[in-house]
C-alpha cells in the first residue's frame, strides 16, 4: 500500500547553550522553528558551495580564447604525439584481451 510519503532522514547536532540560543533567536525572527531555520540555512550554504565548486566562470576574454582553441586546436606537441603512439601500442598489445577499446 503506497501512502505517498517521502522517506525523510534525520540530522541532529549538539551545540553549546549560547549557540542554541542564537539559532533559536534567529529562527524566531524569521518565523521558523529551529529545525526549519537550520535546514534552510544549511541548504542555502550547500547550494552556494555546490555552485562555487561545479561552475566555471570565465571572463569574456577567457571565453573567446577557449572558443578559439576549440575551433582552431593547436598541432599536437611531442609529448602528446608520444602518448598517442604509446596508447596505440598498448591497445595493439592487448588486442586479444577482454577489454573493449571501442568507444
Amino acid at each position: 500500500m503506497d501512502t505517498g510519503m517521502v522517506k525523510q532522514e534525520r540530522i541532529g547536532a549538539r551545540v553549546p547553550r549560547h549557540v542554541y540560543e542564537k539559532l533559536n533567536r534567529a529562527a524566531e525572527l524569521t518565523g521558523a522553528t529551529v529545525n526549519q531555520f537550520l535546514v534552510q540555512s544549511a541548504l542555502k550554504e550547500a547550494q552556494a558551495i555546490i555552485e562555487r565548486e561545479e561552475k566555471i566562470a570565465l571572463t569574456s576574454q577567457d571565453w573567446n580564447w577557449l572558443l578559439n582553441l576549440l575551433e582552431n586546436p593547436p598541432d599536437p606537441n611531442p609529448q602528446l604525439t608520444s602518448a598517442l603512439t604509446h596508447y596505440h601500442q598498448c591497445k595493439q598489445n592487448d588486442a586479444d584481451s577482454s577489454f573493449n577499446w571501442q568507444p
